[in-house]
């Protein structure tokens, strides 16, 4: 299949909705993948998953006011339109679709005001410290509990919103995330099974650069330093992984205490280090045979924070 095949880009919502059912009235199936841009290999590598199950692929690319609080790095998000336009019309078979709205949260409506942000000790988003008057939120109340959703107390409501909202304008019939997210991955997972939506979600392997160092698009803030100190985090996982499938080693706290004195030896901050179980992400104390379990991490180099993970089976 040829490359250089540039993409229709979409903006609006009813736009894109009616490219998909007239699609979808031919009798095709579409993919969708869904990021906030700055693309690198590990978002390609989803796309060229998307073009196994789908005869359309359709990439959406929106920073996400609210998986953001006000005090998180929404506005420094990286950012590179074009650059992502030209790397998307670099794959086989290129891309059909990019729908890029610049905000699915604006109704046409009057500004309602911050009604939320004034109630006592409530964590925002972006969105309600806008004023724009959104108010409906999807939450995965028990996954998204734990890792990430402890120090990102309004992150995964924010992204079921916006999974929800994609999935209902693009209407695709498989969506394909990364599990370098793993969290997100079982959340939408869990959403689309609750809440019936016909679509299939596909978990993609995670895609790490030469030196090992998972593809985020965060990595591009890190000092030449900070990068080098990072990779302690991929050496635990893959150490820990060792450990456990060869040698046998299933106590969970000693192994999450080797992958945190790591990392902080390498002057990174720990902001979580769990063995959960791989689909309800439950902790683990022993990962007992036939155990499924998963190794996050989350930790800061510099002003950074980069998560990661491993899969176990024992």
């Amino acid at each position: 299949m040829a490359a250089n095949k540039a993409p229709l880009i979409i903006s609006d919502k009813d736009e894109m909705r009616q490219w998909s059912r007239n699609v979808r009235a031919l009798g095709k199936t579409i993919g969708l993948v869904p990021t906030m841009g700055y693309l690198h290999e590990g978002h390609l590598s989803l796309i060229k998953e998307s073009q196994k199950h789908a005869h359309f692929t359709v990439v959406s690319i929106y920073v996400n006011p609210g998986q953001f609080s006000p005090a998180e790095d929404f506005s420094t998000y990286p950012s590179d339109f074009l650059g992502d336009i030209e790397k998307l019309k670099s794959i086989p078979g290129g891309v059909d679709v990019v729908f890029h709205p610049q905000n699915l949260y604006d109704y046409g409506s009057v500004n309602l005001g911050i009604r939320v942000n004034q109630q006592s000790g409530k964590m925002v988003s972006c969105v309600e410290n806008s004023g724009i008057g959104h108010e409906t939120w999807v939450r995965v109340e028990g996954l998204e509990n734990g890792l990430c959703g402890k120090s990102r107390p309004v992150f995964f409501r924010g992204v079921a919103t916006v999974v929800a909202k994609l999935f209902n304008i693009v209407e695709p019939d498989v969506a394909v995330f990364g599990k370098k997210d793993y969290q997100q991955l079982r959340i939408v997972q869990r959403m689309v099974r609750d809440l019936d939506f016909g679509i299939k979600v596909i978990g993609a392997e995670l895609v790490r650069d030469e030196d090992g160092l998972a593809k985020s698009s965060r990595n591009v803030r890190l000092s030449r330093q900070e990068r080098e100190k990072a990779l302690s985090i991929s050496r635990a996982l893959l150490k820990v992984k060792c450990r456990a499938e060869e040698k046998g080693e299933v106590d969970c706290k000693r192994l999450k205490d080797f992958v945190i004195s790591t990392i902080h030896e390498a002057g990174g901050k720990v902001d979580y280090a769990e063995i959960v179980e791989q689909q309800t992400l439950e902790p683990l104390v022993e990962i007992k045979n036939p155990c499924k379990a998963v190794l996050c991490v989350a930790a800061w180099f510099g002003n950074v924070r980069l998560i990661d993970n491993i899969e176990i089976r024992i």
